[in-house]
């Protein structure tokens, strides 16, 4: 009974037993049903998705892959977001489970210790995407950011770029972004090289943000021939900083970002990136939820990523 008036947030309790108790739970991942008068395991035809934000133009395509694999399905899709911070991560994803939804869909393998219990106890389809590097609690869907940065140094040093910097976000919370630095640095050491300069940004991508940081590295270190971005819009905003400036791209220096947004068509020229494969990870996500693939539970579906050289990198030597 005392566990009860905690939980449902009524009746007199002290709060030393109720902190005693809300630990516990937390400890043991339970989320109370909010189905009134359900059955512990009634569920209702909600698809959780929980990403890390709605501003990011990383999201929105994989958004439309989960849409459009559930429309008829009769699952509806609810979006909720982390800002990056993995104590509102656990949040979102206590309140999603207390509506016991008939699946999970989250960014990133990286989580607190509370949410994977959380999730693990749910009983109910779970996808992790956007990354393979790691663990998943049940599915994951992704690229591996790590080969991604390898492969991306391996084209720069195949084009004969060779002092290279690197420009990205601040990256304690940004794992894929980190684990993208780590694999380029491994694809630079191939070749025995290290990266010459780098600069970091904390709060949301700018086309501004990637002019500042550009013109900023550029003064520092004015010998390098080769920029490498964390994503699209830094990138663009690097690309154009460099041609305001009348820099020879990619002859002088060559510029690369990461993710193949849409925003790079409307540029004057084609930055370099790397497809993330985003609208297919959606789809094979809400395929995986909704049981329309073979592999169901427990599945690592690793896709790969695309290089996409545009104008800004010169052709392999």
């Amino acid at each position: 009974m005392t566990v009860s008036r905690v939980l449902r947030n009524r009746g007199e309790v002290s709060a030393a037993t109720r902190e005693r108790v809300l630990a516990a739970a937390k400890s043991l991942g339970y989320v109370p049903n909010r189905i009134a008068g359900g059955l512990a395991s009634q569920r209702v035809n909600l698809v959780g998705v929980i990403i890390p934000s709605l501003s990011n133009m990383v999201f929105p395509e994989v958004l439309r892959g989960i849409s459009d694999v559930l429309e008829g399905t009769g699952l509806q899709p609810v979006f909720g977001t982390s800002n990056y911070l993995p104590e509102r991560e656990e949040q979102v994803i206590y309140e999603m489970l207390s509506w016991r939804p008939s699946g999970l869909i989250v960014a990133g393998i990286e989580h607190t210790e509370p949410a994977r219990a959380m999730m693990s106890n749910a009983g109910i389809p779970v996808v992790e995407i956007m990354d393979v590097d790691g663990d998943p609690v049940d599915s994951m869907v992704g690229i591996s950011h790590r080969r991604a940065g390898r492969e991306m140094a391996r084209a720069i040093i195949a084009s004969g770029y060779r002092r290279i910097g690197f420009l990205g976000t601040k990256m304690p919370l940004d794992h894929r972004a980190k684990k993208r630095m780590e694999g380029f640095e491994e694809g630079l050491a191939e070749a025995g090289l290290a990266l010459e300069d780098r600069e970091f940004y904390s709060g949301g991508s700018a086309l501004a943000k990637g002019r500042e940081m550009t013109q900023a590295m550029l003064a520092r270190s004015p010998d390098l021939d080769f920029l490498y971005y964390s994503n699209d819009m830094i990138g663009a905003g690097g690309l154009l900083w460099c041609l305001e400036k009348g820099i020879d791209v990619p002859g002088k220096l060559g510029l690369a970002g990461f993710n193949n947004v849409e925003l790079l068509d409307g540029l004057p020229c084609r930055l370099a990136t790397m497809d993330a494969c985003r609208l297919e990870i959606g789809r094979a996500a809400a395929e995986i939820v909704s049981g329309q693939r073979e592999e169901s539970t427990g599945a690592a579906l690793e896709l790969t990523p695309r290089l996409n050289p545009g104008d800004t990198i010169r052709a392999p030597r």
